[in-house]
């Protein structure tokens, strides 16, 4: 009976061991993008825009594919590099006269809370009773999302006041998200 359990053991551990090895070479192949998990943390604050870095006249000029198969869009790369969210507080795309202006979402934060879209579209969505929309230089960003079916992880901006980033588990990308209160 110990031999089988113990057989069971180095199997299962063998089994799961070669799970991770794939899943790191996978995301390795892709630079580290790898869409459906979740960042820890959203990212950290800039303290100031870099000079080279100034935001394009219209959002769909800038790239964002930093490496072969990243997608055009802001996306997180190894979970932890928010590739796109670098221009800093003054960036003028993201600029709220009134931050907060419906409140504070407080449906929690990070990879814990998981949302599922229910309907609506970039100008408004909602999940759990809650709605949404996305920032005008952002709706082009999230034209192949799934506004009725898409799993989505919030994380506080930094940067931005008034704004959330909606990350979408499905594609790994994120736009930056108002939110416009309860239903």
């Amino acid at each position: 009976m110990k031999r089988a359990v113990g057989f069971f053991a180095v199997l299962t551990l063998a089994v799961y061991g070669a799970g991770l090895a794939q899943e790191k070479g996978h995301a390795e192949s892709h630079g580290g993008y790898t869409p459906g998990r979740a960042p820890a943390h959203g990212p950290k604050p800039m303290r100031s825009a870099p000079a080279h870095n100034a935001p394009a006249a219209r959002p769909e000029e800038r790239h964002y594919n930093d490496q072969p198969g990243h997608p055009d869009a802001p996306h997180v790369d190894r979970g932890k590099v928010w590739v796109g969210h670098d221009m800093g507080p003054n960036d003028p795309r993201y600029h709220l006269d009134h931050p907060w202006e419906h409140g504070r979402f407080a449906g929690g934060f990070g990879p814990r809370h998981v949302f599922r879209l229910v309907g609506g579209g970039p100008s408004r969505f909602w999940f759990g009773g809650f709605y949404f929309s996305v920032a005008p230089a952002d709706i082009v960003f999230c034209n192949d999302w799934f506004w009725d079916s898409d799993s989505i992880v919030l994380y506080e901006d930094p940067d931005h006041p008034g704004y959330y980033l909606a990350y979408n588990t499905r594609l790994g990308t994120y736009v930056h998200v108002l939110y416009l209160g309860p239903g």
